[in-house]
């Protein structure tokens, strides 16, 4: 799990401190966290709901430390703060929050501008873009039966197109109504724009499991002509705000050991 603290700041709008996030991850992250030891106890583990929140932490610019924490040996403390919850959760002036999606929007609420960027998106759309995608991986990943294999697979295909079209089609503000050019495909780098957002906090750290682990225990590699994802990917893949927040690829495949049963 781990727990992520930043120091007082005096000059902070609204916040007087921050007292700690906790989740699950390995690694460390230039500012500073804490997080879910991996399995091997100290580095970060697998967990995309404390990716999210590092990330959204990072691109705020807010200093943070992560200090990795065994699940397995839970310290009491950990233990008396938030009895029966698993990270990522945060302390805030005595409170503890439990729900990702309720301290996400605590921290956009609380480190708001001028000082620290909004990261909330400017298109609706960009924030259900590919939100069936993790839940199609799932049933494939777990699916132990071969006859099977090929339902969950389309399922999770038929996800997939849909993100990549998504990805591909401009956005209104990327067509210039006064241009004669008709762009048939978007290039923008993200979800939303040329800008990480919320919903890439969100989205990139479940792709990019599904990207290993199906690679890893089925083979399956996100098709080429789905220029979109790849594009997202890479030029996530660019961001110091995504990869010093990701885990390593074996703590995601050692994750996924036990759920990813062989075939018969």
């Amino acid at each position: 799990m781990l727990p992520i603290s930043q120091p007082p700041h005096e000059s902070d709008e609204g916040i007087s401190k921050f007292d700690s996030v906790r989740g699950s991850r390995t690694r460390t992250v230039p500012p500073s966290h804490s997080g879910d030891a991996g399995y091997d106890g100290e580095s970060i583990g697998n967990c995309p709901f404390s990716q999210r929140l590092f990330m959204i932490l990072w691109l705020k610019g807010v200093i943070f430390n992560v200090t990795t924490v065994d699940l397995k040996r839970k310290p009491a403390d950990l233990q008396n703060l938030a009895p029966g919850t698993n990270p990522p959760f945060m302390t805030f002036d005595g409170e503890v929050k439990t729900d990702v999606n309720k301290i996400e929007e605590f921290l956009e609420e609380k480190l708001a501008p001028p000082r620290y960027p909004k990261l909330g998106t400017q298109h609706p759309e960009s924030n259900s873009a590919g939100n069936d995608v993790f839940a199609k991986f799932s049933a494939f990943i777990k699916n132990t039966k071969k006859d099977a294999n090929e339902i969950y697979e389309k399922n999770l295909l038929k996800a997939l197109k849909k993100l990549d079209n998504y990805l591909n089609s401009p956005l209104p503000d990327e067509i210039d109504a006064y241009s004669t050019e008709d762009i048939a495909v978007s290039g923008r780098k993200f979800l939303d724009g040329d800008e990480l957002t919320l919903a890439d906090c969100n989205l990139l750290p479940k792709l990019h499991i599904i990207k290993i682990v199906a690679k890893r225990y089925r083979d399956f590699e996100f098709p080429s002509e789905m220029t979109g994802i790849w594009r997202y990917l890479n030029n996530a893949y660019a961001r110091d705000e995504f990869t010093n927040t990701c885990p390593a690829d074996q703590e995601i495949e050692h994750a996924y050991s036990d759920v990813a049963k062989r075939m018969k």
